[in-house]
């Protein structure tokens, strides 16, 4: 009863068991099954007979579904079989049609690349033209830069640059045609720079060669306006009733002489225009030099150099040839030359801002006018021509005027004329005396006869004798003097017009 009693009790615990291996994990079945070997001593034949007996209870039960689901599997069988070659027909047309698409893809595949490479070549085409335009202007003005530069536009070009550097270049910066252009410019503005010093150069050399010329008009127009000047002068002082003791119809005579003679100048040179600085000189590649200096920022530099080659010009200008003393043409070409430098130097003061002052011309002619007198002093010294001296006078006039038109104080040359008025007394003195000997000993010292009434007269118009015994005599009768008389008296009014004719003019201070 025990054993069976203790066989009664294991049944439940050994399908407990059975359960939990069924239902648990088979990795986890190790302390299930070692329970039935701590349980009871043989326990673990009655599992093994328990478990015998459950697996033919799921044989039968696994056999019974197998019955019941075996004509279903049957069938499947059978129509699989079915099937079988309508699969081979459908993977036959599967392979068909994969071919076809595979061969339909390959040209799409073409066509879609071709696509892609169009697209990537039209986006780089896009972008090329936005790079062009970005670079295009750059290039465009460089070009223009070039064409200034091909022209001698050199002021042109210099803005030009100042553009590309500011505006154009920083779009394009990146660019290596950018930066060869950027390392162009320096060696393009020295070349500008070189440019302008030989166009400046050759501009200082054509001024040189036509001081002659410019000085000469400059003279010219002077002495034209002096002359001008002169007639309306006489003419208000006679309709103010002065120089009383003046032949007003001598004077009026003079006056119309003048004016007529200015006129007639006047019409001649309406005819052939009166040339001036500008029209003799070509001053634009100074301008042009000055503008270009300015813009590189160099101002100094070309200051400094034009002045220190027109003071070397200076210098030669004011150096007189040895022979000038003998012939007024040397003295005319000497004063011409200086009026030339003189009229340039006044024009570039006042078109010209800096270039020249008023301090540095007034400094250059005080510099002249030391060597001019010197000069004059020197060469004058050797002349004894009164006519020649005369004429020298006339020219110192006249540059005096001139130059005061321009501006330049000139007392300086008045009072040289005051010293060479001394000069020309001594040579006219030593002039008279030699002709009043040649008179004295040509003389006879006899009284001089007259046998008719002309003869009476010619004499009476050499000298103004008046005598009433002599007048009521008759003829043929005789002066109380000799022939010597008249003439000297002839030779005195000689030498006190030629002595008046240099102080003319010498009042003007």
């Amino acid at each position: 009863m025990a054993e069976g009693g203790e066989g009664l009790g294991t049944v439940p615990e050994h399908e407990r068991i059975l359960q939990e291996i069924e239902s648990t994990d088979t990795a986890c079945v190790g302390p299930t099954l070692r329970s039935v070997y701590d349980d009871q001593p043989n326990a673990h034949k009655k599992f093994m007979e328990k478990l015998d007996a459950c697996i033919r209870n799921h044989d039968k039960e696994i056999e019974k579904m197998c019955n019941f689901h075996h004509q279903g599997f049957v069938d499947a069988i059978t129509e699989l079989l079915k099937v079988r070659t309508d699969a081979e027909k459908l993977k036959v047309q599967v392979t068909d049609t994969n071919r076809r698409f595979q061969d339909s893809g390959k040209e799409m595949i073409v066509q879609t690349e071709d696509i892609i490479r169009c697209r990537i070549q039209q986006r780089n085409i896009t972008t090329v033209v936005e790079k062009l335009q970005l670079c295009l202007p750059v290039l465009e003005m460089y070009s223009k830069l070039k064409e200034q530069m091909s022209a001698k536009r050199y002021y042109s070009a210099l803005k030009t640059m100042e553009q590309l550097e500011k505006v154009y270049f920083p779009r394009v910066s990146q660019y290596r045609f950018c930066q060869l252009m950027i390392e162009n410019l320096p060696k393009l503005r020295e070349d500008i720079k070189e440019i302008s010093m030989s166009d400046l150069k050759d501009f200082l050399e054509s001024i040189r060669k036509h001081s002659d010329k410019i000085g000469e008009t400059a003279m010219k127009q002077a002495q034209q306006q002096k002359t001008f000047n002169v007639a309306l002068q006489k003419q208000n002082n006679v309709k103010l009733g002065k120089n009383m003791y003046i032949n007003r119809d001598r004077i009026l005579e003079e006056i119309n002489e003048i004016v007529l003679k200015h006129v007639l100048e006047e019409e001649d040179e309406n005819e052939e225009e009166v040339l001036s600085v500008q029209d003799l000189v070509d001053f634009s590649p100074v301008y042009r030099c000055l503008h270009i200096y300015s813009v590189l920022g160099d101002e100094e530099t070309f200051e400094n150099y034009y002045r220190k080659q027109r003071k070397k010009q200076a210098r030669l200008v004011l150096q007189p040839q040895s022979s000038m003393h003998e012939t007024v043409d040397g003295y005319r070409r000497y004063f011409t030359q200086i009026v030339g430098f003189f009229v340039v130097e006044d024009h570039i003061l006042h078109v010209t801002q800096g270039l020249v002052t008023r301090a540095y011309t007034d400094e250059l002619w005080n510099m002249a006018l030391s060597k001019i007198i010197a000069v004059l002093r020197a060469h004058s010294s050797y002349c004894t021509d009164p006519d020649l001296v005369l004429e020298l006078k006339n020219l110192i006039v006249i540059f005096a005027d001139t130059l005061q038109g321009y501006g330049f104080p000139v007392n300086r040359l008045f009072d040289l004329l005051f010293e060479i008025r001394d000069q020309y007394n001594e040579i006219l003195l030593k002039k008279w005396a030699g002709v009043f000997r040649d008179i004295f000993e040509e003389d006879n010292y006899s009284p001089i006869p007259v046998v008719s009434e002309e003869e009476y007269k010619i004499v009476i118009s050499k000298f103004p004798f008046q005598d009433p015994d002599l007048e009521k005599q008759s003829f043929p009768k005789k002066f109380p003097m000799s022939q010597s008389v008249p003439h000297i008296y002839i030779q005195v009014k000689e030498f006190i017009y030629a002595s008046l004719k240099f102080s003319e003019s010498l009042h003007r201070r």
